[in-house]
């Protein structure tokens, strides 16, 4: 087992511009954005005047401050709607970025290092067409980059309009054949266990809570341990992969390991933070990851 922390490799269509006082300041393709950040703790370098000149569009919180909805305010020329490329080594897709009312734009950039190891991977899996599957997949970054990377790709989430989201990424990057699943992760997982299907790869993104389209609760806390022990009987026991992350402040890259060591009865993975470093060199952490092949 390894700890560590990772970073993506240089993203030409994405950069940290500074961050702190519980804000980022990013670039994505032509256009900065200002939007609230937990973890920023620490003071921004650039003065007030320098983030307000530089952003094309910021997000402000309805209400209380850790409220998970707001407003985006756009200055003048400022699509509400626009894309950006992923382009390393294999993999070379598109996807499309909006302002939603819970200040996420479509894009985790700080998941570009997962990509490319679930490409990898991919490739090195010694069948064709490997299955994998994609929990709480969101707008499928990741489903994308295993589906060119030759897998036949399960991606699940339980918003539609994400899975259509989705689907506008495969069709611009030139990709078809992913299967889109609108629905709640756990119950899916339960009814893939009992056909007794089986996957070369499993992706995890779950997080803190949410709701399935249903209405189905999802805590973390309380499901993630039955959702990984179901996950460990659909993996197959050899050329497989499995990648978690976590973006709970509550839960540390120990939480994790202690998680999968029992659902898996594995110490072989690598586990540790996620972050991206600013223009000034401060480390802004955005989550924790394991991951392991066998």
């Amino acid at each position: 087992m390894e700890f560590k922390r990772i970073t993506p490799p240089n993203l030409p269509e994405y950069e940290l511009l500074d961050s702190g006082d519980f804000e980022k300041l990013e670039r994505f393709g032509k256009y900065i954005l200002r939007r609230p950040e937990p973890q920023a703790v620490w003071r921004k370098t650039l003065d007030e005047k320098e983030w307000d000149s530089q952003c094309h569009a910021y997000f402000s919180r309805k209400g209380e401050k850790d409220s998970e909805t707001g407003n985006w305010h756009l200055k003048q020329g400022m699509p509400d709607r626009w894309w950006v490329k992923y382009k390393n080594g294999k993999l070379d897709f598109q996807m499309r970025l909006g302002l939603t009312s819970f200040k996420h734009v479509g894009i985790f950039p700080e998941q570009a290092e997962n990509w490319d190891f679930i490409a990898n991977c991919i490739s090195d899996i010694q069948i064709s067409k490997p299955k994998v599957l994609n929990l709480f997949a969101y707008t499928g970054g990741a489903s994308l980059a295993a589906c060119q990377a030759g897998a036949d790709v399960t991606h699940v989430d339980s918003v539609k309009q994400v899975v259509t989201w989705s689907r506008e990424n495969m069709e611009k990057s030139g990709l078809d054949g992913i299967r889109w699943v609108v629905e709640d992760a756990f119950k899916f997982v339960q009814r893939e266990l009992k056909r007794d299907k089986k996957y070369h790869g499993i992706i995890l993104d779950p997080p803190a809570y949410g709701r399935g389209p249903d209405g189905e609760k999802w805590l973390l806390e309380k499901q993630i341990a039955e959702l990984l022990e179901m996950c460990a009987q659909i993996l197959e026991q050899t050329d497989a992969f499995f990648l978690i992350n976590l973006y709970s402040m509550g839960f540390s890259a120990m939480i994790t390991e202690n998680l999968v060591k029992n659902a898996f009865r594995t110490e072989n993975f690598e586990s540790g933070e996620i972050y991206l470093q600013d223009g000034f060199k401060k480390n802004l952490p955005l989550g924790t990851y394991l991951r392991f092949r066998k």
